[in-house]
């Protein structure tokens, strides 16, 4: 079994990022003269993924006009979320109820994504369904995190999430959802960590450890790094 489907996360205000998402979306902000956006439609692709999913919001024109002059080897649909922001929960169930996805990636895209998470994402997939989840993140150490002051989320003990004192781990911006998991939810603003903490409570909340380096857009310090960063 594969998952067919992946849904890129594409709405926030990108507020970490001012000055520079003030007239551009965070997704289109780039890094080695590409943006991050294709960075992470190219990790979907490399997972053979068939369907690409988009959720919009805040200067929606902007990548839907960006997409007017890219060709790319999967289906990618636009979805907007409407007259008003939907979050993670509430914009991931407005994409399933616009698409035919049982089981599908969610990624967010201000995570540099590359080639070596594929091999990772590959096997978390493979575990997924061995195990016949409903759920999994892919979190990092934050030993392993380029930015040193971020802090964890959650600790993980034999592939289960758990909430400690000591957070070890960070969500990386990957998961794996089944669409039954926002069944008793409506389409509104809602986070999914609603989700995340009712399965953290039953210990039903599962984790995957990558071991690659963490680069993840935190702030406009650290965006500004990883810019001299590609440029060394």
């Amino acid at each position: 079994m594969k998952i067919n489907n992946a849904f890129i996360l594409c709405a926030g205000f990108g507020k970490r990022l001012n000055p520079l998402t003030l007239e551009k979306p965070k997704p289109l902000l780039q890094i080695k003269n590409q943006t991050i956006l294709e960075d992470c439609i190219n990790t979907a692709i490399k997972l053979k993924v068939e369907n690409i999913f988009l959720n919009t919001f805040y200067l929606s024109e902007q990548i839907i006009d960006f997409f007017k002059n890219k060709n790319f080897s999967v289906k990618i649909k636009i979805i907007e979320d409407g007259k008003e922001i939907l979050d993670t929960g509430g914009g991931i169930l407005n994409l399933i109820n616009r698409s035919d996805c049982e089981d599908f990636f969610v990624f967010n895209p201000d995570t540099i994504w590359n080639e070596n998470y594929v091999s990772e994402i590959n096997d978390m997939q493979k575990y997924y369904f061995q195990n016949k989840l409903n759920n999994i993140l892919l979190l990092v150490n934050k030993k392993l995190s380029f930015d040193n002051n971020l802090e964890g989320d959650f600790d993980l003990e034999d592939n289960i999430i758990k909430q400690s004192f000591e957070k070890n781990f960070i969500y990386t911006g990957c998961q794996i959802l089944n669409k039954n998991l926002f069944n008793e939810y409506e389409v509104e603003n809602f986070s999914i960590a609603k989700i995340w903490n009712k399965l953290l409570m039953k210990q039903q909340l599962n984790g995957f450890e990558s071991i690659n380096k963490f680069h993840h857009l935190t702030n406009l310090e650290i965006f500004k790094k990883q810019i001299g960063r590609a440029h060394v």
